[in-house]
């Protein structure tokens, strides 16, 4: 009688072990997506985070500000200096608005967020140029 009950209890486990009765299943193993954030969202964050005082009173709404970022970049792109990007007569690239301006050295803060979010390839050449002359 204990050969039987051995046995029963044996095909028993075999069968529970086969059917996956009694074993918890096995977690997704696919991971969630991980939100992508647009080169514009980090700026504008970043931006947010650098308080910039220039603009306490009056500064530019998000659409003027994103007009920037790209053509900063096309400008360093080209190899153009942070200089010359901010100097007005070499295509109005300086950061300002009919009633919001800003400090040069805000100016140039925004350069580097800018190079950071949407061209960070040539985020070290910006800095260095801006440290090569001292504003940075």
């Amino acid at each position: 009688m204990r050969t039987r009950t051995a046995t029963a209890a044996l095909l028993a486990a075999g069968l529970l072990a086969l059917t996956g009765c009694g074993t918890e299943p096995e977690p997704d193993a696919k991971a969630k997506p991980t939100p992508t954030v647009s080169p514009d969202e980090r700026f504008l964050a970043a931006v947010d985070k650098a308080s910039i005082a220039s603009w306490t009173t009056t500064g530019p709404t998000d659409t003027e500000l994103l007009d920037y970022p790209q053509r900063w970049c096309d400008a360093f792109a080209e190899g153009h200096s942070a200089d010359h990007v901010l100097t007005a007569d070499q295509g109005l690239l300086y950061p300002l608005g009919d009633d919001w301006g800003t400090k040069r050295d805000e100016a140039n803060e925004l350069l580097v967020l800018a190079t950071k979010s949407h061209c960070p390839d040539l985020t070290d050449q910006v800095t260095a140029d801006l440290r090569a002359t001292g504003a940075y």
